[in-house]
């Protein structure tokens, strides 16, 4: 899979919902962009390089930019941060360095299980749900996500989100980010209690399977190291790492 399209289709999947979500907002100036999301969550706020080779003094601008918004925020590269992106993060008081996993995959190249866990699509009426859910997945407070998945992201034609039901009660969730031929796969998460029962397979799969019938025809999502042998077992491969610098 080609690294340059999936992170074309994740920075405008970035720039959608940053635009639609009540919080939210968006900038760009040459190769790097920033971005807030009504979340309280660095890695979803912050300056972006677009491009492999980063532009410093672009980058800068967005850093300044997002950082005047007051939230916490991120400066995130693709590949392995130079010695330059590593020190202006650090004029920015960005001292922790991460790395991201990018994994992606073709179509033809998944392999569903067809699981029998009842996966419901939902829309922004639900939107309060989701995000209760969302937090206890993430066993996070539910003010971390504040606005990201309010207003109308859920109705989004962009965005598809769902619930994982069992016995009557959501227990996990996924959100679908498509842009152009690529689906994004976001907020994969299962509650405590319901946990290595097959549901975060089958909440990817689901968005998957409906983004592929409308006619998508790639996908790509961001990993743990814990998540990555269920992803490659699917059928996802690595493309690439992207180096985040959060405050320290």
């Amino acid at each position: 899979m080609n690294a340059d399209r999936m992170a074309a289709a994740y920075f405008a999947s970035l720039a959608t919902l940053s635009r639609n979500t009540p919080d939210g907002w968006y900038a760009e100036r040459g190769t790097s962009r920033a971005a807030t999301s009504g979340s309280a969550i660095a890695a979803l706020n912050g300056a972006y390089s677009v491009a492999l080779d980063p532009d410093p003094a672009s980058l800068d601008t967005m850093a300044v930019a997002v950082r005047a918004r007051d939230v916490p925020w991120s400066i995130t590269v693709r590949g392995a941060a130079s010695y330059a992106v590593a020190g202006l993060a650090a004029r920015h008081g960005r001292t922790v360095r991460a790395d991201t996993t990018v994994l992606a995959c073709a179509a033809a190249d998944v392999a569903f299980r067809d699981p029998e866990a009842v996966i419901r699509r939902v829309g922004a009426a639900e939107s309060g749900t989701y995000t209760a859910i969302l937090a206890e997945a993430f066993e996070a407070p539910v003010a971390v996500f504040g606005s990201m998945m309010a207003g109308g992201v859920l109705d989004h034609a962009a965005f598809s989100g769902y619930l994982a039901i069992e016995s009557g009660r959501p227990v996990g969730t996924a959100l679908g980010m498509r842009a152009g031929d690529v689906i994004g796969v976001f907020n994969v998460g299962v509650v405590p209690s319901h946990r290595r029962r097959g549901l975060g397979r089958a909440l990817t799969e689901r968005i998957l399977a409906d983004a592929f019938a409308g006619g998508a025809d790639a996908a790509y999502l961001h990993t743990s190291a814990m998540g990555r042998p269920l992803y490659a077992s699917m059928g996802f491969r690595h493309v690439e790492t992207r180096t985040v610098f959060t405050a320290g």
